[in-house]
């Protein structure tokens, strides 16, 4: 959702933008092949219609970590045609948003994760925090694992997906007083969320700087 949230922003501003989700995990069948509820909602946020398979490299059916539905499927995802899928959207785009998989370092192969594709493809990190019960060690030990790997990371969200959490306040701030990076939008619960409200959120100027 923040990622639609994200390319209906960055439309507002005039800009080609087109949503990537690398790897999908978790699809029904359809008329032309798989078909997954993100890479679905990221196409129809996006302002340019690009192949499927430039958005989309790798999908798998089953609703599990990557890698195992890979190795089910005898495959093996493998960083080179992500990279190369990535910089023909690039051409096509003034901006392209990247949509992770189950969390920075979730297994993409027997060596790699999703902290290895964010490397290679150069991208700055915003990191999104399910506000709930344990996301305060969740999203300080994300963020300290994605700068001890080297990557840069833009911002963070406060996405609050527990209507009933307690202390839901006092936890953004300490995150933010102690994550170190800035907090680009604090969405409240919603349901059903509306991406094109949280897009009126986000502090974009922030990120693009960054970028």
């Amino acid at each position: 959702m923040v990622a639609c949230a994200l390319l209906h922003a960055l439309a507002a501003r005039g800009l080609r933008a087109v949503g990537m989700k690398p790897v999908a995990a978790g699809a029904e069948p359809g008329p032309r092949g798989l078909i997954n509820d993100d890479v679905d909602r990221l196409a129809a946020a996006s302002n340019i219609a690009v192949p499927r398979n430039f958005a989309n490299p790798y999908c798998f059916a089953p609703p599990i970590a990557p890698h195992l539905a890979a190795h089910e499927e005898g495959r093996e995802i493998a960083l080179e045609p992500i990279v190369q899928a990535y910089r023909k959207l690039a051409a096509l785009a003034d901006a392209v948003v990247v949509e992770g998989a189950g969390g920075l370092l979730v297994p993409l192969n027997a060596r790699e994760d999703m902290a290895h594709l964010a490397l290679r493809l150069a991208l700055p990190v915003i990191l999104v925090v399910g506000m709930r019960l344990g996301c305060l060690n969740h999203a300080l030990l994300t963020a300290e694992a994605a700068r001890t790997r080297g990557l840069k990371l833009a911002g963070w969200v406060a996405n609050h997906v527990d209507a009933t959490m307690e202390r839901a306040d006092q936890n953004a701030e300490a995150l933010a007083a102690r994550i170190g990076i800035r907090c680009i939008a604090r969405i409240e619960f919603a349901d059903p969320p509306d991406a094109r409200r949280i897009a009126t959120k986000l502090n974009l100027d922030s990120v693009m700087r960054d970028a």
